[in-house]
């Protein structure tokens, strides 16, 4: 092969790009710990072996506090893990985790992070999810006006359990900067002058760790359940084992549910017969998708369970069928074949096939634990919920804790709270805090000079006002644009693969896809949602005024404004709530900031 000629190298190198860095997968959480040496430090033979000595000793740390605060914990999907890998030639310990549904689980990593930083001293961490910086997230009322996404990255840092940020060189307002992660550390270590730590900003960014190491047991729920006792065995074997069969439950699929379609329960792993009560532990995600769903028995668990008179034994026997069927499904599903978890409940079944394992006797299951929390934390009434909204509190005449539990009580009076404080601000617009120095004219600058917002010394913005109806003028104005809020369900999109497997189907499949079809098409309209002829929920509303008293004062407001302007508002508004199907969502929240009670659906369905 010729050479390349010069003109030719030059071409190839004008059309090389680096391969850009992968982006973090949606509810995921990446992390990484860096031994950074304060200076002056002992000169080392070999600095790259002295690095990897003190992060294998973090490293055993970590193991050592994992066993100490999260031996009983269980994880929705993966669980808090570090390796020495190496990046730009220098060694550290980094991590990622997929946490699912499960936000609780990403606080209880930043709060083992934090943990080991105030072990090491000359251990610095970061830590990122899918949306960036999300610590900055959490304290954003409280961060310095410089401090922007697009330059955020580097610049947040874990130290001695404090959060710390690393400041610009210059103090302009407007920050562009940005820095690399080895430019951030040759800062941290030979720049002390420009590290930023604040008391405000960390209250904020660290609000939701605020009841831990206790809060980590409460992130989970026990409850008894009534299931084969080949599935006690397993979960007894391994608690932790329950976050896959309910993941594999909660994202079923037509192929998954294959091997419950038959009448005939010899085919099963887990037959349903034999059953046992024990108490499982969840997550309290995996519980909610658990309880929530509607399943219907399969065929083989048809006549399986109690009668529902008897309340409380009927449910546990229905969350017990849930959590068998998803045991099913995780173990026969082709796609989960190559999953460790899968492989080892496998050798597991095998070793009590051959007798090498025993199932555990009625004696033997009388001693293991009998917990069993309250469900109240699943209980959402729609007027506690919405007096919280609107951030007036309760009522002396309402009891304590009927909107969820205390912790959901709390942050949601904070995310409140927190959001009138963002109104307060002159200089926020929809993407978030402008500054307006960017748009004045040279004659403004002696004007604005005394009124400009002043930086403390840490870097942080003082309180502005806030003109109540200039805003409620704006709120009306907004709401006439339509809403793009849409409907998800829990299950994931089927991936090209997953299509191709439902083609190849039996013409027994087959026929069953289409039955469960008409049933789906049957459902549909009976809710009129395949209607097309069904009125338009703003006629609808138009015909609830006319006959509601206030025929009169609405006509006149639509000759008043004009009444293509009010009639347009009424059925964006209307749409936007449907669509919003009780969720929250900009319409309803809008609403509630102006004190305006949302409008319940009364259709008849």
């Amino acid at each position: 092969m010729a050479p390349m000629s010069e003109e030719d190298l030059e071409w190839f190198k004008s059309t090389f790009r680096p391969i850009p860095k992968p982006e973090l997968p949606d509810d995921c959480i990446e992390y990484s710990v860096h031994y950074i040496p304060s200076s002056p430090v002992p000169a080392v033979a070999d600095e790259a072996a002295d690095t990897r000595m003190r992060l294998t000793e973090v490293q055993k740390s970590a193991a050592e506090l994992t066993k100490e605060l999260l031996k009983d914990y269980i994880w929705q999907r993966e669980g808090f893990r570090l390796e020495i890998t190496k990046e730009n030639g220098t060694s550290t310990l980094s991590g990622r985790t997929n946490f699912g549904d499960s936000v609780e689980d990403e606080w209880v990593i930043v709060y083992m992070l934090r943990e080991l930083t105030k072990k090491h001293k000359d251990i610095w961490a970061t830590v990122t999810d899918n949306d960036g910086q999300f610590l900055l997230a959490e304290g954003a009322g409280a961060l310095p006006s410089w401090l922007e996404p697009e330059i955020a990255d580097n610049r947040v840092w874990l130290h001695q359990g404090d959060l710390v940020i690393i400041k610009p060189k210059s103090d302009k307002r407007r920050v562009t900067e940005t820095i690399s992660l080895s430019e951030a550390r040759k800062i941290i270590k030979g720049d002390p002058n420009r590290l930023m730590r604040s008391t405000m900003i960390q209250e904020e960014a660290f609000y939701r760790l605020r009841n831990y190491p206790k809060q980590i047991s409460e992130n989970l729920h026990s409850a008894l359940v009534t299931i084969p006792r080949k599935v006690a065995f397993l979960l007894h074997q391994k608690p932790a084992y329950i976050s896959a069969a309910v993941e594999a439950f909660y994202l079923r699929d037509p192929i998954a549910l294959r091997p419950l379609r038959g009448k005939d329960s010899d085919d099963l792993i887990f037959k349903p017969e034999d059953f046992v009560t024990m108490s499982t532990r969840f997550t309290r995600p995996g519980y909610g998708q658990v309880k929530s769903q509607d399943f219907p028995a399969p065929k083989a668990w048809v006549n399986k369970l109690p009668p529902i008179e008897d309340r409380t034994v009927h449910d546990r026997a229905e969350t017990g069928m849930k959590v068998s069927c998803g045991f099913e499904m995780l173990l026969t599903d082709p796609q989960n074949q190559d999953k460790a978890l899968v492989r080892e409940m496998k050798f597991i079944l095998e070793d009590l096939d051959t007798g090498d394992e025993s199932l555990p006797t009625d004696e033997e299951i009388q001693t293991w634990d009998k917990r069993e929390d309250d469900e109240k934390w699943l209980d959402i009434n729609f007027e506690d919920l919405d007096t919280e909204l609107k951030g007036r509190g309760k009522s002396k005449d309402q009891s304590a804790g009927e909107f969820g539990d205390a912790n959901a009580q709390e942050n949601l009076q904070r995310i409140v709270a927190q959001f009138e404080k963002f109104l307060n601000d002159e200089s926020a617009g929809f993407e978030g805090a402008d500054f307006i120095d960017d748009y004045k004219t040279d004659s403004d600058d002696e004007d604005d000079e005394e009124g400009e917002d002043e930086l403390d010394s840490d870097g942080e913005d003082k309180e502005a006002s806030f003109d109540e109806e200039e805003f409620s003028k704006m709120m009306k104005e907004m709401m006439g644009m339509p809403s793009m809020s849409g409907l998800g369900g829990p299950s994931e999109p089927l991936r090209p693969r997953r299509v191709e497997e439902l083609e190849t189907d039996s013409e027994d499949d087959t026929e069953q896809i289409q039955l469960l079809s008409r049933e789906m098409e049957a459902e549909l309209k009976g809710t009129g949602v395949l209607d097309l002829n069904r009125p338009s929920e703003a006629a609808q509303g138009k015909h609830a005024v006319s006959h509601g008293g206030v025929e009169e004062e609405t006509t006149s407001g639509l000759e008043a404004d004009g009444g293509d302007i009010n009639i347009n508002l009424v059925k964006n508004l209307l749409e936007s709530l449907q669509g919003q199907s009780g969720t929250a969502g900009p319409t309803k929240n809008m609403l509630s900031m102006m004190n305006l009670p949302v409008p319940k659906d009364d259709r008849q369905r």
